[in-house]
């Protein structure tokens, strides 16, 4: 492809760059990423469920790993706070009869105190003191999390100006002492640093695109020199590699 047809295709990206939920399917077979964690979360959070166990997902995107828990409707419950996973989760979660509820920027749980066994979160933000209120005496929450220097090398790549870190704070260790003062003892507390690849340029245009905070001001005609140059390193190399960041953390909630 001549630089014109790469700008097209590029713009093409840039352009319908959006997600529904939290899928990424769109790039599907041109990147790799998370699939040599060395845990295995959706099995570190069924070795917790039983059938009676009430669950909470906190920012559970578009309800897609919470039902791939295939946990009984009805002991379930999520919140979500980005408007458009708001409605999506309205229209597929509450027909189930999950208890769906849209989350503010305020970090309060809409529900009682010491409503569930369970509360998991993905990807999300969390405050320790509201887990520990919602959660039952012996509970547990379970969260994998992109860490603080996730994805630095792309965004070194593709950006003129190199931002700070957007959540200079997400370090397992940071989040392990607030879980300790939160009341938690700490079952697991394991970060690692793995390899992220693309093997099509469009697919990092379109990946840098729905992750703004990590790649602010991102735009394809801003950026093109650097896109250009990446498109070489993908020629020469066959591949462009970063390195993600993630956290997981296990604690049990100590007393009532």
């Amino acid at each position: 492809m001549d630089k014109k047809e790469l700008l097209n295709k590029w713009l093409q990206e840039e352009e319908i760059a959006h997600i529904h939920g939290w899928d990424f399917s769109h790039i599907n077979g041109k990147y790799d990423e998370q699939s040599d964690l060395p845990w295995n979360y959706r099995e570190i959070v069924r070795q917790y469920l039983q059938p009676e166990k009430k669950l909470l997902d906190i920012d559970t995107g578009g309800g897609e790993f919470l039902l791939s828990l295939n946990h009984p409707y009805q002991n379930l419950a999520a919140t979500e706070n980005y408007p458009p996973n708001v409605e999506l989760c309205k229209n597929k979660l509450l027909p189930l009869g999950i208890d769906f509820q849209k989350a503010d920027a305020s970090g309060i749980l809409p529900f009682a105190n010491q409503s569930f066994d369970i509360v998991i979160n993905r990807h999300g933000s969390f405050h320790p003191s509201e887990i520990a209120r919602v959660l039952k005496t012996g509970g547990v929450f379970i969260t994998q999390q992109v860490g603080a220097e996730n994805d630095r090398e792309l965004v070194e790549l593709l950006l003129n100006e190199v931002p700070d870190l957007p959540f200079p704070n997400q370090y397992v260790s940071i989040a392990q002492t607030a879980f300790e003062d939160a009341g938690f003892s700490i079952i697991r507390a394991e970060e690692t640093f793995r390899p992220i690849k693309f093997w099509d340029i469009g697919a990092l245009v379109w990946f840098a695109r729905v992750i703004e905070w990590e790649f602010p001001n991102f735009h394809v005609k801003d950026c093109l020199e650097n896109l250009y140059h990446a498109q070489e390193i993908l020629e020469q190399k066959g591949v462009v590699e970063g390195t993600i960041h993630r956290f997981l953390l296990v604690a049990k909630k100590q007393n009532g």
